[in-house]
């Protein structure tokens, strides 16, 4: 399993999987995915796992128009009910009966707390549940690996889930406390209680500091995100 991450104008990381039975997924779509996906050349996209509907996060939606044309069918989102309801708001005439030729098209799949298999995949996701302030949102557990963003709340239920994996990936914002999203030293206290293999921190503010500057004060494992970045599980 191949793990690739690009991140937008905002700071907003999005990540990727490629398996080995070549399923090709995306964490959230930022307004920048077209940007993304012409960089990384990526030719097919199975399913996109949306953590919460923020823009920064679904901003890219309009252009899955592309993968529908190319694979012939509509695009699997996977989101819990609460960015459900802001995407069929927003992106309204996606959804409406009468479709107007060239529209993105999508099948939105509703999450719960329970596992789900993306369509015509034997890949199986575990959703974690977080709360960003308080809006409650998705992060996602596939195989060994783990991505939670924009989360500044996860229960002791919810982190038994995170228990095992090899690599994970969280929101660190900055070093000051922030009021919808995780902190440093916050990041850090998840990262302690899972004990993954690695850890990537993301969803990272210019607050932060300079990124040489901050990797020679984290644990052994514990690493900033950045663009382009590849990791093999």
């Amino acid at each position: 399993m191949k793990i690739e991450n690009s991140a937008d104008a905002d700071n907003n990381s999005q990540f990727s999987i490629l398996n080995s039975q070549l399923t090709n997924i995306l964490f959230d779509i930022g307004p920048d995915f077209r940007q993304q996906m012409l960089r990384h050349r990526v030719d097919h996209l199975d399913a996109i796992l949306i953590t919460h509907a923020h823009r920064d996060h679904v901003g890219g939606l309009d252009d899955i128009r592309s993968f529908n044309y190319v694979q012939n069918r509509k695009m699997d989102i996977y989101l819990n009910a609460e960015a459900r309801h802001a995407i069929e708001r927003d992106y309204h005439y996606i959804f409406e009966p009468h479709q107007f030729p060239g529209l993105p098209e999508a099948n939105l799949h509703t999450v719960d707390n329970s596992q789900f298999s993306i369509v015509n995949s034997q890949l199986v996701v575990t959703p974690i549940c977080a709360m960003h302030k308080d809006l409650p949102i998705l992060g996602y557990r596939v195989g060994e690996m783990a991505y939670i963003t924009d989360a500044n709340y996860i229960g002791p239920a919810e982190m038994e889930k995170l228990r095992g994996v090899r690599v994970l990936v969280v929101n660190a914002l900055r070093k000051a406390k922030h009021f919808s999203h995780f902190s440093l030293p916050e990041a850090l206290e998840v990262i302690a209680a899972v004990k993954p293999e690695q850890a990537y921190l993301t969803h990272i503010s210019h607050e932060m500091g300079r990124h040489a500057d901050v990797e020679r004060t984290l644990p052994a494992g514990v690493h900033l995100a950045y663009d382009n970045l590849e990791v093999d599980i």
